[in-house]
């Protein structure tokens, strides 16, 4: 290439570069996490404009849900998280529609001689993305492997850890797209979506639910109740994975739902034996418990036709003295346990007073001292009825009994 051609060239391009220009975004949906901002065009449009440039004084046009950034030569220079008209007027590509016209026509001859040494194009790269920031719902999880969950049941003393399946969806929202660009997207053409970082939020999800669930029982919060603590799980998988997600990749999860959870059957029918045996600790449990089984034995030996009603009464009588405790005896222990329990404080009675000794009293005279209980209402000498120390009437003090 000729530097005469390499001069029309870059002339051509500068003045076609000196049109201020329109950037959008015509929609986010749930799939795509960052997108290229798009220059509008119409009829007699620019359509000769160096691409990747962006003259100074464009403007881009921000949504409800979005935020744009603008990457000038590799290094992000703006960022727009409020919906509305931005104006871009830090840019590096002289405009003559805006600002200065002196001064832009300076800077235009400033960028030509710079093109002529390129060979007419442009030593820029300038672009605008669009984040969404709209929560992204509908990302589903589940747990293959059996997770541990530990059991606390504070009133039997129960304390076991048990291996729990659980699967639902969460959401998620980009609270910085600066670091959400920096290390997870870089510099894309076009978009960026979702399905490219389903597999890792998914791995690092599954590996936090262990801690996070930690975190929940230690609350007392039992596995078959997780789908009513949803927002606590939520708030425990931001803790685990604060580190990582919010200060790494610039996301954080929103809200997380539990479709279902369930047990392995062994360990929930040893955690139903357990609460069963822990129930059974309570003397008036374990002998209702007694007595029911005894009815329903009685009832068995009743349609007993093979060796007879008698011998099978006769039986159950062996069994009841061959065995421990009977029910009256366990019902007698719950009674006692019940009468041994403290008796609340008798509330002092509504009659009672104090003498001038100092000792309480309820009847007609002092239990210490003897002297008899003043009487409530006195009469003055001045003929007026009183109740306190002093007369109402004429201010003479109460006389000493």
């Amino acid at each position: 290439m000729g530097l005469i051609q390499a001069a029309l060239v870059a002339g051509g391009n500068v003045l076609a570069d000196q049109w201020r220009e329109y950037f959008y975004c015509p929609s986010l949906t749930n799939d795509v996490l960052l997108t290229k901002g798009e220059k509008k065009e119409g009829k007699g449009s620019n359509k000769k404009g160096s691409e990747n440039v962006i003259s100074n004084g464009s403007i881009i046009a921000v949504n409800e849900g979005q935020c744009a950034v603008l990457v000038d030569q590799g290094q992000i220079t703006e960022i727009c998280a409020e919906a509305g008209e931005f104006v871009y007027d830090t840019s590096a590509e002289p405009s003559v529609f805006y600002g200065d016209l002196g001064e832009n026509i300076v800077n235009s001859f400033k960028e030509f001689a710079k093109r002529v040494g390129f060979g007419g194009s442009t030593p820029k790269d300038q672009r605008v993305y669009f984040f969404n920031t709209k929560e992204i719902i509908g990302n589903k999880y589940g747990t293959v492997n059996p997770v541990p969950f530990r059991v606390v049941d504070t009133n039997i003393g129960l304390d076991l850890d048990a291996s729990i399946k659980c699967h639902g969806e969460y959401s998620y929202k980009i609270v910085d797209p600066i670091l959400f660009y920096k290390n997870i997207c870089g510099n894309v053409e076009g978009e960026y979506r979702k399905d490219k970082l389903d597999s890792q939020l998914k791995s690092e999800l599954l590996t936090a639910l262990q801690p996070a669930f930690a975190k929940i029982s230690a609350m007392g919060i039992r596995y078959s109740q997780l789908p009513a603590h949803t927002t606590e799980i939520a708030d425990a998988l931001n803790e685990v994975l604060s580190d990582k997600w919010t200060k790494v990749y610039g996301i954080k999860i929103s809200s997380f739902g539990v479709s279902s959870v369930v047990a392995s059957e062994e360990d929930e029918k040893t955690i139903k034996e357990l609460q069963r045996a822990g129930a059974l600790r309570n003397p008036n449990m374990a002998a209702a418990t007694i007595a029911s089984a005894q009815a329903q034995a009685m009832q068995d030996a009743a349609k007993n036709t093979a060796t007879g009603p008698m011998m099978a009464f006769a039986g159950m009588n062996m069994a009841a003295q061959a065995g421990g405790m009977n029910a009256s005896q366990l019902f007698n222990m719950g009674a006692q346990a019940q009468n041994a329990a403290p008796a609340p404080a008798a509330a002092p009675a509504s009659d009672a007073w104090t003498c001038s000794c100092g000792a309480t009293s309820s009847g007609n005279f002092c239990s210490n001292c003897g002297k008899p209980r003043p009487a409530l209402n006195w009469t003055c000498s001045c003929g007026a009825v009183n109740t306190g120390n002093f007369c109402s009437n004429c201010g003479t003090p109460r006389p000493a009994n």
